[in-house]
């Protein structure tokens, strides 16, 4: 929701939602964007558009209910997904839940979930897994390690990208 254009949405969501969810993104919690579908959607239709209009969440803060709002993960995987908390990077997440599903099952939650990466350590291919992040807002990323705070991060950044994005941003982010 925070990086598909207006008809990107339009297609799975009613017109009134689409305005809405362009008015007030970026959202920056699952919970707040699941708050908005509710209120808008019968359980069904939320359902229905949480496969294709999805917030990811962070592995290691998730609550229950948002894990449970991964399409296909039901109370013990869910168990799962918070046993081996915290996690420290994709790899261990990979390794540990699949112990209980197939690769493939594996890649497909990864579509709806994240572990924030570390400034100052992270590779070009783990900073280019943030959604909407290219090759140049990578080389930026890079640019200015070491990061001393998070505030040095949303200045250095909020050079390239309007305070919106900077917070976006900086949900897949930590030091």
């Amino acid at each position: 929701p925070n990086l598909a254009t207006a008809d990107e949405l339009g297609a799975v969501l009613p017109d009134s939602l689409v305005s809405q969810i362009m008015d007030l993104r970026p959202f920056l919690s699952t919970a707040d964007f699941y708050n908005l579908l509710n209120a808008s959607l019968t359980g069904e239709e939320v359902e229905a558009a949480s496969t294709k209009v999805f917030l990811p969440i962070n592995l290691n803060t998730a609550t229950r209910e948002e894990i449970l709002a991964v399409p296909g993960v039901g109370n013990k995987m869910a168990h799962e997904f918070e046993e081996y908390r915290p996690y420290s990077n994709m790899d261990q997440f990979r390794r540990e839940i699949g112990k209980y599903v197939t690769a493939d099952i594996v890649k497909g939650y990864e579509a709806y979930v994240f572990i924030p990466i570390n400034l100052n350590t992270a590779t070009r291919e783990e900073i280019l897994a943030i959604p909407g992040v290219g090759n140049k807002m990578a080389h930026e990323f890079e640019e200015y390690r070491p990061y001393q705070n998070i505030e040095q991060f949303r200045r250095e950044i909020g050079k390239y990208v309007d305070q919106q994005e900077v917070a976006r941003l900086e949900r897949y982010v930590t030091l």
